[in-house]
């Protein structure tokens, strides 16, 4: 049994490491098996030496969070215990300082792990970037803020969001409404993104103008997309074709953000993907990123994590045996 003691430098910094009812230092102590205790102004760790030193060094991690000015949740807590088995946790403090844009509600976006700082380093630096990852990584909200950053700027006149309709062929006829009614169903975690950001009524003033265009996939084809920020969403579900034609859209002073996950592919009758496919014909290209995100860089309920890991696992070992 060892003990270790962290200082602290303000008392309100104690208080947010605890959490409500304590749930951040219960995380903790679940995970690493030792006791923590608030001493005055300083945190002490008790427990086997090796524990204690992974717990102690969670505890500095998190209190650079708050020294930076973040909210502890329970996301962040359990990436700065992932963050402590990689032995990276040096770098958080790092996550704090990039603040994308603010939404409409006052609140900074920002890159939660390691891999969203990746991908937003990518946009910023390249003409395209590809975000190839699960569900709940933020690669289209995070693609929406910059589009947005960028937009505020004035370093583009138009954000421009597409998606596949695949579950109707790209063709949209048969459903019931105008155009706008019959791709609404597909486009909107785009339209809620762009609510978030700039609120309904700017949203909406945008839209009128001709700012802001949210469309399918299919109305790409025989445009020139200049000055322009551009968002090709769920391309994991483009044929190759569709892909090709995308790209080729790109026009001068342009940025494109390509988002999707290789795991849910939803074409029919086993159809190539674009995106498998531009990932490996585009990987040498200068001026394009691609950026894959993990398990790890999931922000949503912990249970997705686990999800994805057991799907990973179940795929793997259906490999195996076959």
């Amino acid at each position: 049994m060892v003990e270790q003691m962290v200082d602290i430098d303000r008392m309100e910094h104690a208080l947010a490491l605890f959490g409500s009812l304590d749930e951040n230092i219960r995380i903790l102590e679940q995970e690493y098996g030792v006791d923590i205790l608030c001493r005055g102004t300083q945190i002490k760790l008790s427990g086997e030496e090796r524990p204690v030193e992974l717990a102690s060094r969670a505890v500095r991690g998190l209190l650079a969070l708050l020294e930076k000015g973040e909210q502890l949740t329970e996301q962040n807590v359990r990436y700065v215990i992932a963050m402590v088995a990689d032995g990276v946790e040096d770098k958080i403090s790092a996550l704090a300082d990039d603040c994308v844009c603010i939404t409409c509600k006052g609140r900074p976006v920002k890159a939660k792990t390691l891999g969203q700082k990746r991908y937003l380093d990518s946009i910023r630096d390249n003409t395209i970037t590809i975000g190839i990852g699960p569900a709940g990584t933020g690669k289209t909200y995070l693609a929406v803020a910059m589009a947005v950053r960028a937009f505020r700027a004035h370093e583009v006149n138009r954000i421009i969001l597409t998606r596949p309709a695949v579950e109707a062929g790209e063709k949209l006829g048969f459903l019931p409404g105008d155009l706008q009614n019959k791709v609404d169903p597909y486009l909107r975690p785009l339209y809620d993104a762009l609510f978030d950001m700039m609120g309904a009524e700017n949203y909406q003033r945008y839209m009128e103008k001709g700012s802001i265009e949210v469309a399918p996939l299919a109305y790409m084809r025989g445009r020139t997309l200049d000055d322009s920020f551009i968002i090709l969403d769920e391309a994991q579900n483009t044929t190759p074709e569709q892909m090709k034609m995308f790209l080729t859209r790109l026009g001068f002073n342009s940025k494109a953000v390509i988002t999707g996950d290789i795991t849910q592919i939803d074409l029919p009758d086993s159809r190539r993907s674009g995106l498998v496919e531009a990932a490996k014909v585009l990987r040498n290209v200068e001026d394009i990123a691609i950026v894959r995100f993990n398990e790890k860089d999931v922000v949503r309920h912990r249970l997705v994590q686990d999800i994805i890991r057991a799907y990973e696992k179940f795929y793997e070992e259906g490999k195996r045996n076959r």
